[in-house]
């Protein structure tokens, strides 16, 4: 099965699922009288569009090189993962606002609606199908190398985050009381607040891939030391890197005798080429640039 085609997979029966969850949690949250569960129908709509992103953004990055493009579409890929990097901080900053808003009523003496059984199992039943589809989607994302895929597999924990919220609240309200439905908003902070923190340490690496940040020091002195043991190379240097999507960009200089024929200085280069695609992928790509040792000179 080819990349594309896993990712597809996984992402429409993530999809499918939202559509089931957004609307059992909806009906739940309005017959069972509670609020935190209409809110988490609405978070298990924004995992629907976050599968859209998904799919929409995958099937354009895993096209080749064109015209318009020619290093590829695979940025494509990093900005779907940065978009839902966004609309996962939209939802956690959504939730802890209406955590605060609540918790500030219940201060002032307002004592929130005690919710009925049925949200409480639709919270169960969210749980246990999020943590199922989070499973299978980051499993799909590490398999394929997909930023997006893993990034919508982390949309769909927060959404069972969420539920784990609505649970303790409800149940919390159910067993004890009116008086402590305030566990429902508390429990919505905290967790809102965690959802804030895994978007933003998703967003930085796309929001870096996509400033054209260098690879990290310890991957670019891989490559160095990869290309210096190449037969012919006497010097590696003006080595410059970036990521595209699952894959690497690679110019660097070499430097090799000035004395051999530039068949022979060709095919050096073409060797340190086939390392480098050898280590990091057939999909690397690499510019290299040739030049005599100057200390041969």
């Amino acid at each position: 099965m080819d990349r594309e085609k896993e990712i597809r997979n996984i992402t429409l029966w993530g999809a499918f699922v939202n559509v089931v969850l957004t609307v059992f949690k909806i009906l739940a949250g309005v017959l069972g009288r509670s609020s935190a569960m209409i809110a988490d129908g609405v978070h298990s709509l924004s995992d629907l569009l976050s599968d859209v992103v998904v799919l929409v953004f995958t099937r354009i990055s895993s096209k080749g090189q064109d015209r318009d493009h020619s290093f590829g579409h695979g940025k494509f890929e990093t900005l779907a993962t940065l978009i839902i990097s966004i609309l996962l901080v939209a939802v956690g900053a959504n939730l802890l606002s209406s955590g605060v808003r609540n918790i500030i009523g219940v201060i002032n003496g307002e004592i929130l609606e005690r919710p009925g059984y049925v949200a409480l199992v639709a919270a169960v039943v969210s749980i246990v199908a999020k943590e199922i589809i989070y499973h299978a989607t980051v499993r799909t994302g590490r398999k394929t190398g997909s930023t997006a895929v893993i990034a919508n597999a982390w949309h769909h924990r927060s959404d069972a985050f969420s539920s784990v919220g609505s649970l303790i609240g409800i149940g919390g309200a159910l067993v004890l009381g009116d008086k402590w439905t305030v566990l429902d908003p508390l429990a919505s902070c905290v967790i809102s607040v965690a959802i804030i923190v895994v978007a933003v340490k998703m967003a930085m690496p796309s929001l870096a891939e996509l400033l054209e940040a260098s690879l990290p020091e310890e991957i670019e002195d891989e490559i160095l030391a990869t290309a210096s043991s190449v037969e012919g190379v006497n010097d590696v240097h003006e080595l410059k890197t970036r990521r595209n999507g699952m894959s690497f960009i690679i110019d660097a200089h070499i430097a090799v005798d000035p004395d051999i024929s530039v068949v022979e200085a060709h095919d050096i280069a073409t060797n340190v080429e086939n390392a480098l695609r050898e280590r990091y992928g057939r999909e690397t790509q690499i510019n290299i640039h040739v030049e005599p040792s100057a200390d041969a000179l």
